[in-house]
């Protein structure tokens, strides 16, 4: 079955840099659209990014310019490189990955900012 796995998440300080991966296996055919969620206590998850097969991102209004997604089709992982965090940032951050209209989740990496 597919497994999606990330890693990277951690604490890190106001102004700082994570480098988030998630690695996935089991897939029978190619993802069309990998891409992150995240989400906070009693709130919903929300899309921070995604990115197609032929390399097209798409960002949330509050990550554009801090955030960059990227994928390494041939490794099947794609990473979410996070620049800039503030306390807002703070969630668990989860892979998503969707496989002819399947769509998978990781168990999610928690990020955690400290002011």
């Amino acid at each position: 079955q597919v497994q999606l796995v990330e890693s990277g998440g951690g604490l890190v300080q106001a102004g700082g840099s994570l480098r988030l991966s998630c690695a996935a296996s089991g897939n029978r055919f190619w993802f069309n659209v990998m891409g992150w969620y995240r989400q906070v206590p009693g709130k919903q998850r929300e899309l921070v990014a995604k990115i197609t097969r032929g390399g097209t991102a798409n960002y949330a209004d509050p990550v554009k310019g801090r955030f960059t997604i990227s994928r390494d089709n041939a490794k099947n992982t794609v990473y979410l490189q996070i620049n800039s965090l503030t306390p807002e940032d703070t969630a668990v951050y989860y892979c998503n990955a969707e496989e002819l209209g399947n769509y998978y989740w990781g168990q999610g990496t928690q990020v955690t900012v400290s002011s």
